[in-house]
């Protein structure tokens, strides 16, 4: 008779057990130690009733689903532009320029700075879907249960741990392109000619590319932050089977 591996260490371990038991009580029979060797070789379910390997599946159905859906609202026209939470403006100390800029007639060369920051942010954040793949299958059983027992953003800031370098050098020459083709570097270089702008730039060392990269990693964390919440939270959101057995169980 073949007895598969599981089947042989059940065995083995509840014959030791029953060997070097002294204080087995008749009461006590094969069948009692071999249902607790079972609970020591076989996957526990969690607190909620859930085993680790269905944890595990939903975990990964909850993170493929929300960074596809962040990576699909802001890699599309007007996904920065049109969104004011992510909307890249003028830098700070550039808006008190820019403003002045408006009122002296020159509203438009800021508009179309604005414009195509934002565009450029809107082409370059598609690379990200292979990148977050990437992360997903690099993540350990420790990720996926700190993900999972973590606060409402937990996955999101695996993925700024894990993603962001990788993103910021994926981001780079697709955003510096763009703007060469929508005309961000020429509107830029028309508003370096006033002077206001020009002190900024002169004083502060500033880097119009690594402005935009850095905000277009800020946007898109942000809906997947945003993405993320939904699922934990929103039973709407929740929108397979999987889904809704891992993280609506955890809302009852």
């Amino acid at each position: 008779m073949c007895i598969g591996g599981t089947a042989v260490k059940k065995f083995l371990l509840a014959t030791l057990l029953l060997s070097m038991s002294s204080l087995l009580s008749s009461a006590q029979t094969f069948g009692d130690w071999l249902k607790k060797v079972d609970s020591a070789i076989e996957p526990k379910p969690d607190a909620d009733g859930l085993s680790n390997d269905r944890i595990s599946s939903g975990l990964t159905e909850a993170l493929r689903v929300s960074t596809g859906r962040a990576v699909t609202s802001t890699g599309r026209p007007d996904g920065f532009l049109k969104n004011a939470a992510i909307k890249i403006l003028l830098p700070p100390k550039l808006q008190s320029a820019g403003k002045t800029m408006r009122m002296i007639g020159f509203g438009s060369q800021v508009d179309q700075l604005e414009i195509g920051m934002n565009r450029a942010a809107e082409q370059a954040t598609p690379r990200a879907r292979q990148i977050f793949i990437n992360a997903i299958i690099r993540m350990t059983f420790s990720d996926a249960r700190e993900i999972f027992t973590g606060g409402d953003t937990a996955a999101t800031d695996y993925f700024k741990r894990q993603s962001t370098q990788e993103l910021t050098e994926a981001f780079a020459p697709i955003v510096h392109d763009a703007m060469l083709k929508v005309g961000v570097v020429r509107q830029y270089n028309n508003a370096m000619k006033n002077p206001m702008f020009a002190r900024f730039v002169a004083s502060e060392n500033f880097d119009l590319d690594q402005y935009v990269v850095g905000k277009t990693l800020d946007g898109l964390f942000y809906e997947l932050g945003q993405e993320e919440k939904k699922i934990r939270k929103d039973p709407a959101a929740q929108t397979t089977a999987l889904l809704r057995e891992v993280f609506g169980r955890r809302n009852q």
